[in-house]
């Protein structure tokens, strides 16, 4: 009798493998450190946020929604992004509620990307992008952003196109960076962009994160970049309920109508009591208004204890990341420090070079301070050690 045998399935991703997230967070548990690596909050979100889900759930809204979103959702969004960045997307046509940003973005790339198409990435990059693109049977094609300040470099996205050029994804404010894209970055895109018909994937997903007075830089704001771009959210960041795993999209008519082709057969739609509860949240500006003083204020008391050490800051203008130089402090590897750091000083971060196709090293790691003041405290005092 012949053994059951299983067959081998092959990979479509053979360079994909554990994630880093997933092994700094493992090392951060074994070791007792403070995990200031994976980037989600460590405390609740708004209660009022919670009586909204549990009434809508009270009040039947319990069954599959509308494969595009709640309509009252989709015009809450719609009218967010008018009152904030100018225009008017339409909540029936032009608004796609999605299962997390991450799904947003698959879902864009597989709308769009043919095989063969080419996509560039500008790293360092968020790390589903390049599995999307491959997965979609499309050409990676890796720009990188300028070492040392992550601004966007022209000249090397303009020598990137060619006329396999399909889309290119930005992302600001930036993750893991933590720089955000300024209104004359955003014109010289639209600029280098309007001879072409390269679409634009916008990942927004910090939009309420941007310090110092700065305003975020919508693709919306732009109406050449706009009329090429999807625009990708999330309510997870802005609400602080990441594991809700909802967000949007926001596209001009046309090009939603193609990202709802792949969005009904990859998730059909999303659950039903979060968005009628984020829609009745959504009725009070103040939250979203209010995040980057929030957060802004977390940035500067883990900044403040951070510069008491040898650490060297990069600016932190937006998101909830805060980037450091290592080269005074050691010698390793970004990867090896923070696997010494998690297990000597007890406090979890995250190499750039995890960032980079090529493991690009430049001495850099990122912490994540979306934590109570207390854990932010505790992480400083382990790392005045340094």
């Amino acid at each position: 009798m012949t053994a059951p045998r299983t067959p081998e399935p092959g990979t479509k991703l053979p360079a994909v493998g554990t994630t880093i997230f997933t092994v700094m967070s493992a090392l951060a548990a074994e070791h007792g450190a403070v995990n200031l690596g994976q980037g989600f909050p460590d405390f609740g979100c708004d209660p009022k946020l919670l009586e909204a889900v549990t009434a809508a759930m009270a009040a039947g809204h319990n069954q599959y929604p509308p494969m595009t979103g709640v309509p009252l959702l989709r015009e809450r969004i719609a009218g967010k992004i008018e009152a904030l960045y100018g225009r008017r997307y339409d909540a029936g046509s032009e608004i796609t509620v999605t299962a997390g940003a991450t799904q947003a973005i698959i879902t864009a790339v597989l709308a769009l990307v043919r095989p063969g198409d080419e996509v560039i990435v500008l790293e360092p990059c968020y790390d589903s992008y390049v599995p999307n693109i491959e997965l979609a049977g499309g050409v990676v094609v890796r720009v990188p952003l300028v070492p040392g300040s992550f601004r966007p470099d022209f000249d090397r996205i303009a020598a990137a196109l060619t006329p396999r050029t399909r889309a290119i994804i930005v992302n600001t404010p930036h993750n893991p960076s933590a720089t955000v894209w300024t209104a004359e970055e955003m014109r010289r895109l639209d600029e280098l962009l309007a001879p072409t018909d390269v679409f634009v994937i916008s990942d927004e997903v910090y939009e309420h994160m941007v310090y110092d007075g700065a305003l975020h830089q919508s693709v919306a704001r732009f109406p050449g970049l706009a009329a090429r771009s999807l625009i990708v959210s999330s309510f997870g960041k802005t609400y602080h309920v990441t594991g809700w795993k909802v967000g949007y999209v926001a596209a001009p008519a046309v090009l939603t109508a193609e990202f709802r082709k792949v969005h009904q057969f990859n998730v059909f739609t999303v659950n039903t009591p979060m968005q009628h509860a984020l829609a009745h949240f959504m009725a009070d500006a103040a939250p979203y208004l209010e995040l980057p003083a929030f957060y802004q204020r977390k940035r500067d008391l883990f900044a403040e204890g951070l510069a008491r050490t040898r650490l060297r800051l990069l600016p932190s203008e937006g998101s909830y990341f805060q980037c450091v130089d290592i080269s005074a402090v050691s010698d390793l590897s970004e990867s090896d420090f923070c696997q010494w750091l998690t297990r000597e000083i007890g406090v979890a971060a995250i190499p750039l070079s995890a960032f980079y196709g090529d493991g690009f090293d430049q001495r850099v790691v990122r912490f994540c301070y979306a934590k109570k003041d207390e854990t932010l405290r505790s992480a400083l005092a382990r790392l005045a050690k340094l």
